[in-house]
């Protein structure tokens, strides 16, 4: 733009580039500000070039980050303008600060429209250009039919009409109603005969998004797309401004062929022939070179007529060709090329039977395994996993085997599980499967969830050839100095039922088993004791007549464990202290296992619910799916009374399939065995119907292999309480007659300070939630329970989410099942620092009553900080450079809670703040530190000091320092609300649910408890 002869612009321009720091910048920006404002109040009439000078400074203030919040009258009147540079002034400056929704826009419709069907072209440009950046229903209601007959005017400059397709594409996404479908179909036709190739790519891009909505009329443009490729494909009257190193128009020929891949069929053998030929000159025609910009823009066109190969499940010869193509790509030393390669293999299994040919290449997708590149690794392994078959099965499980070691722990988790689900389907024996599954959890035992080992437990009971050879592999493994605590489990389960098999071998007598199995109990945790006392009675039971030594010791350590706090180990302790004392008898009380009954495997089913991820899916599948729900419906199939049983069988209803990265996430709060549902996580206090539901009456799996821990459920925390408040305060006034159960806004605090627990509870429903954050993402996962034995109806759940997060959320169904569980995810990303909160707008309907509520959703400023800890040497520096405001904020904050240092340490590492001890030299004071992340800005430090009065504890000074002021000024109020405003344990408890909630120590092992007691 040209800025000559404005001489006052040019000074500023010069100003601001010669500030010293950002504080100087800042008052410099005031000062014009002020200026400005002034010139524009005056009334003295301004010139338009007086207007136009002031607005371009107006635009410079916004581009550095300021906000201007006046003049936007001025910059909207100079649109009106006469002349060319006031006008150019005006259309800039307005879609620069202006949005859609501002109230101004309506006063520039008209002279908008009059530039429109004006004939001076270049206001038209201008005029559409605008429209086309800025959008909005109300424009798209007024212009378009204005701007449809540029587009279609033959009078027209083809530069004019090239913009008329941009803005009626704008428009068109704001509201489809301005194109009829009726009328619009056979002009876009007659577009697509275009010999201007500006004007035909801008109306392609157009008969996309016409296309994706409803292709059925548009069924006269497919051959018309056929058409504009063949005349690329050879070249013909293709000006050389469209030729991009030496390929023409690379852009069009990519959306003619995104548009073709929206029709189901080709159904004139002509126009297939001809497609199919193209097709085959870009496959022919495409190779890996050293120019980087010419790799892009070919292999742009391949992986798009890739696509369209697939859709159109060509012929096996080009499928043939297509994977030869690829197995060159995977080779390259470009990691962009690897990486496309890879996944477009994948796509290749899910449409086609071309796995003889993939496997061909089997060796260089191992290879790709190794590569630098975790995204590489993540497709390699997707790929290798659909691949697999009895064929090359034992090939392909050792090598993940052999990488599992190395693999990165984000890797590690899918990993063991698609290794488990390999061995599982395409085992050559029984005996291989038992050495796969226990090579994974020694090599990666954190990472291989509880289903994994329920299901060789299975198989070992239910084929009686199988008993020895596993009894003795787990004894090996007992032998070795460290192992898992998973492998403890199934050892000392298998050992426990088929170690009297061993009796023979060397170093396998009772009294050996035993030793070695109670070597691990003071290294494992409270669930995994229940198992070891579990196979402790069952060597009793296999030595009898009883070995007097032997016994002495069992019971001892029966007698041990029968004071145990823990429930569910003093109550095994007591039965089995009883039981060993009956003698022989013991040998029909503790007899072996029954077969488990034949039913799908766990480990299959997910395999088949989450077969391949969307990567993998063709374009039109992809676009297809994601207008469907992720939600995971879990229903109990309990008599209606809730009796307790000592095996509820649960059926999973998956509404549709989830990728397997959101199985692995989504569904760790539940282990899936042969068909039923059992808790990973421990179980809940018994006032907590909900975590009745998911808790100890679904099992599957050995018997034993499930314990209890009062104060956790499947995916949630405990019943709330005044010590443990877990869930989100309702935003406004409460109208509904069904009223929630406990104090809702203290749980809101609670779940800032931790990631699970309830989110909101009533007597018909409980609401959990569990989150993940990495940087400036997260995952979350709100569960739904219906707690009665009739359905909830019209369920909706709508998330209201403020300008600084990205959140999208999972369709959720109209109806919850009697005593179900709905699972429903939402994936969340951080734009930038704020302190505002989403909001969860739920709805139900039970019976009669109409029930609504807003709860604040804890995605709060703390979650997206990563604590870290600096020395002395890292900090002062930092410190001394941000010197003063906006970077640098300080502010004596009263009321503040009394709280210890000690306790208000506890508090900081809470909310992801790491104290450093011993920088303050200040024994009142406290320093701490850590990191902020969001998608707008670099990691940033941000660092804090709170200096105390031991004289006063209700009031402190508080110093925060970041290197952005809007990071610095909410952080700094968000740890002022905190300090002031969380609500402490000496409030009224809240009321408990229906159900009598049972004391017990264990939720002092909960940290957000142990917080709340302090508070």
């Amino acid at each position: 733009m040209a800025l000559s002869g404005m001489r006052g612009l040019s000074v500023f321009i010069s100003d601001i580039r010669n500030c010293q720091n950002k504080e100087q910048e800042r008052l410099r920006v005031d000062k014009e500000l002020g200026n400005i404002r002034t010139r524009f109040k005056s009334e003295k009439g301004l010139t338009h070039y007086e207007k136009k000078k002031y607005v371009w400074k107006m635009l410079y203030i916004h581009m550095l980050g300021y906000d201007v919040d006046f003049g936007h009258m001025e910059a909207v009147s100079l649109i009106s303008a006469p002349k060319y540079p006031e006008k150019q002034v005006g259309y800039i400056v307005t879609s620069s600060l202006l949005n859609e929704n501002h109230d101004f826009l309506r006063l520039a419709i008209n002279t908008v429209r009059n530039d429109i069907i004006g004939r001076n072209e270049t206001f038209q440009c201008l005029a559409l250009t605008m429209v086309g950046n800025i959008g909005g229903r109300e424009f798209a209601e007024s212009l378009a039919p204005d701007v449809q007959k540029l587009l279609i005017s033959s009078s027209c400059r083809p530069l004019v009409r090239k913009k008329a397709a941009l803005c009626l594409l704008r428009l068109y996404r704001k509201n489809p109603d301005v194109v009829n479908i009726d009328g619009w179909a056979d002009r876009m036709a007659q577009l697509l005969d275009e010999r201007d190739l500006g004007v035909l790519t801008s109306s392609t891009s157009l008969l996309v998004a016409l296309v994706s909505n409803n292709h059925e009329a548009y069924w006269s443009c497919l051959p018309k797309c056929v058409k504009i490729l063949e005349r690329l494909a050879r070249n013909q009257d293709i000006p050389q401004e469209y030729t991009y190193y030496g390929i023409p128009s690379p852009w069009l020929q990519v959306k003619a062929m995104r548009a073709l891949q929206y029709f189901p069929t080709i159904e004139d053998p002509n126009v297939r022939r001809s497609l199919f030929e193209v097709l085959q000159r870009i496959l022919m025609g495409t190779d890996v070179v050293k120019n980087v910009n010419k790799n892009n823009a070919s292999h742009a066109v391949l992986f798009e007529a890739l696509a369209l190969v697939m859709h159109l499940d060509a012929e096996k010869e080009m499928m043939s060709q297509c994977v030869a193509l690829l197995g060159k790509f995977i080779a390259v030393r470009e990691p962009n090329i690897r990486y496309l390669g890879l996944e477009n293999m994948s796509r290749m299994l899910m449409v086609t039977d071309v796995q003889d040919i993939i496997k061909r290449h089997q060796a260089q997708i191992i290879t790709s395994l190794k590569d630098p590149d975790i995204s590489i690794r993540r497709r390699a392994l997707d790929l290798l996993y659909g691949m697999c078959d009895v064929s090359n099965a034992k090939d392909i499980v050792e090598e993940l085997l052999q990488y599992l070691s190395a693999a990165d722990f984000a890797m590690r988790e899918e990993l063991s599980l698609k290794a488990a689900i390999l061995a599982e389907k395409f085992a050559p024996d029984l005996s291989w499967y038992v050495d796969v599954i226990l090579q994974l959890i020694d090599k990666a035992g954190d990472f291989v969830s509880d289903d994994i080992w329920f299901r060789v437990v299975q198989f070992v009971t239910n084929n009686e050839d199988l008993q020895p050879y596993a009894a003795a592999k787990a004894r090996e493994y007992l032998d070795k100095p460290a192992i898992h605590e998973t492998m403890v489990k199934v050892s000392a389960y298998l050992l426990g039922e088929y170690s009297h098999l061993l009796v023979r071998r060397p170093g396998c007598s009772p009294k050996e088993i035993f030793s070695v199995i109670h070597e691990k109990l003071p290294t494992v945790s409270t669930t995994t004791i229940p198992i070891l006392l579990s196979t402790y009675a069952k060597i009793l039971m296999h030595t009898q007549p009883a070995d007097p030594e032997l016994q002495k010791i069992v019971w001892a350590i029966f007698s041990k464990y029968e004071s145990c706090i823990d429930v569910e180990i003093q109550q095994r302790a007591v039965e089995y202290f009883a039981l060993s004392r009956k003698g022989a008898a013991l040998m029909d009380i503790l007899a072996e296992m029954p077969k488990f009954p034949e039913r799908q495997s766990a480990l299959l089913k997910k395999a088949e619910d989450a077969e391949i991820d969307s990567a993998e899916q063709s374009a039109i599948k992809l676009r297809a799916q994601q207008q469907t729900s992720n939600a995971l419906v879990v229903t109990d199939q309990r008599p209606a009374n809730g009796t307790p049983q000592i095996v509820g069988e649960l059926s999973l209803v998956k509404i549709p399939s989830m990728s397997d990265d959101q199985h692995t996430s989504a569904d760790q709060g539940l282990s899936q065995a042969n068909g039923t549902l059992t808790t990973v996580d421990p179980q809940p206090a018994s006032g907590d119907l909900l975590g009745d539901l998911l808790g100890p009456l679904a099992i599957e799996g050995p018997p034993g292999a499930v314990q209890s821990e009062p104060n956790a459920v499947s995916g949630l925390e405990g019943v709330p309480s005044s010590a443990d408040y877990a869930a989100i305060v309702p935003v406004g006034e409460q109208t509904n007659t069904v009223q929630p159960i406990g104090n809702i806004n203290e749980r809101f605090y609670a779940l800032c300070l931790k990631d699970s627990g309830v989110l909101y509870e009533d007597p018909n429903i409980q609401i959990g939630i569990k989150a993940e954050w990495r940087a400036h993402q997260g995952r979350l996962v709100l569960f739904l329970g219906n707690k009665n034995t009739s359905p909830l109806v019209s369920v909706q759940a709508l998330i209201l989410p403020p300008v600084h997060l990205k959140i999208e959320i999972s369709l959720v169904p109209e109806t919850i099942p009697p005593r179900a569980q709905v699972q429903c995810p939402l994936e969340l990303m951080n734009l930038h620092p704020s302190r505002d909160v989403a909001v969860l707008d739920f709805s139900y309907k039970f019976v009669t009553n109409m029930v609504n509520v807003k709860l604040r959703l804890p995605a709060v400023l703390n979650k997206f900080l990563q604590p870290i800890s600096v020395s002395a040497e890292e900090f002062f520096p930092q410190w001394r450079s941000l010197s003063g405001p906006p970077l640098k904020l300080q502010e004596v904050v009263r009321g503040v809670r009394p709280l210890s240092l000690i306790e208000m340490t506890n508090l900081f590492n809470s909310l992801r703040l790491t104290v450093c001890p011993g920088l303050d030299p200040n024994p009142n004071n406290l320093v701490a530190s850590t990191t902020f992340y969001s998608e707008s800005t670099r990691p940033m430090l941000c660092l804090i000091r709170i200096e105390t009065d031991p004289a006063d504890l209700t009031q402190l000074r508080m110093t925060v320092a970041s290197g952005d002021p809007t990071l610095t000024l909410e952080l700094k109020e968000f740890i002022k609300e905190q300090l002031v405003s969380i609500p402490t344990a000496s409030r009224p408890p809240a009321p408990a649910p229906p159900a009598a909630q049972p004391t017990t120590p264990a939720a002092l092992t909960d940290p957000g408890a142990l917080l709340a007691g302090l508070l």
